[in-house]
């Protein structure tokens, strides 16, 4: 057996009555652990190589525990505390990035992202969607929606309220983890699986998806599509819009380069390159056709926008006048109010 690993996590979660993984929570994941770790804990385990989510019961947490003291006392402590878990545990490692098999699988890779341990696109998340069940997250944690009308039942009959907060495949990213350095003023639109670097502010209406996200330092106060990476220094402004490869992208990748700016209620459907600027309101699809204009204003030429994917220092406008959708190299470079990405 092989001692090398993409991943390794030790987890708690959340079943339903069937024994079927709703959720899983990973405090501390680890990607490529050390070879001296996975051959302390490959015994006790039974682990002999592969994809594999291991259910574990506290037991065998202290003995992990006991295991790792001399090796790594960070995760020994995290087992330390799982062994006085009442929830069940599991140990998830992955000998390679292939595609998903599982649902603690699905919630380690998850994890991966939102620690930062790998950037959107990073990893294989083929296969992901059928191993996230559809749940209701609620005061008293996943519940199975088959079960959830008994839950309901159960807590007006103790006088409690279980309250509803979404139903969906994704928790909020800020139930499992909270990243250092940034600003998020609704958690409720941060899903488990987004990237957020350090410096980043979401406003209220800013969105990030899983396997998306920013470098940081930058605003975001719109919507940041599945799939889709925002650099550094970058202002996404409010109601803007990002076409992600979920929902009518196709298989372009859709990015935003360092020091953009995209206005409120604008939107884009091409990868843009550094400095570049979408004036308010104007959405730029790959089609749209667009009137490439001279340092003077004259019209150079015709083209689609996917023609000017990538390229740095632009700036996209709609002529008032006419309504044609304009470009023009954007000389000064959009520098962003330093107190606005001042944070810690």
């Amino acid at each position: 057996m092989s001692t090398t690993l993409f991943s390794l996590a030790f987890g708690v979660g959340t079943q339903n009555r069937q024994g079927a993984w709703l959720e899983v929570f990973y405090a501390l994941p680890l990607l490529a652990p050390a070879a001296e770790l996975v051959a302390a804990v490959a015994p006790i385990l039974g682990y002999e190589g592969g994809n594999q989510a291991i259910a574990i019961d506290t037991d065998q947490a202290a003995e992990l525990a006991k295991a790792l003291k001399g090796i790594d006392p960070v995760q020994s402590a995290l087992l330390t505390r799982l062994a006085e878990a009442q929830k069940p545990l599991v140990a998830t490692l992955l000998a390679e990035d292939a595609a998903l098999t599982s649902t603690p699988e699905a919630y380690l890779k998850l994890h991966l992202l939102s620690h930062r341990l790998v950037r959107p696109h990073g990893q294989n998340l083929a296969g992901i969607f059928p191993l996230l069940p559809n749940v209701a997250w609620t005061s008293h944690g996943a519940i199975d929606l088959g079960e959830l009308p008994a839950r309901q039942l159960e807590a007006r009959l103790k006088g409690e309220l279980l309250e509803v907060f979404s139903v969906d495949k994704f928790p909020k990213m800020t139930d499992y983890v909270v990243p250092s350095g940034v600003r998020i003023a609704d958690s409720a639109r941060i899903r488990l699986g987004a990237y957020i670097g350090e410096g980043t502010t979401v406003m209220h209406e800013g969105f990030v998806n899983f396997n998306a996200g920013t470098e940081g330092p930058g605003m975001i106060e719109g919507r940041v599509s599945a799939g889709v990476f925002v650099g550094k220094g970058s202002d996404l402004g409010g109601g803007c819009s990002t076409m992600g490869t979920l929902s009518g992208g196709g298989n372009i990748v859709i990015s935003v380069g360092e020091g953009c700016l995209i206005g409120a209620n604008a939107g884009i459907g091409i990868p843009l390159g550094d400095r570049n600027t979408v004036e308010s309101g104007l959405y730029v699809t790959a089609g749209t056709k667009v009137n490439l204009l001279d340092d003077k204003d004259a019209l150079v030429k015709v083209l689609k926008a996917r023609e000017l994917a990538g390229q740095p220092d632009l700036l996209f406008r709609r002529n008032s006048l006419t309504g044609a959708v304009e470009c023009k190299t954007h000389k000064s470079a959009i520098e962003l109010n330093e107190a606005l990405h001042a944070h810690n």
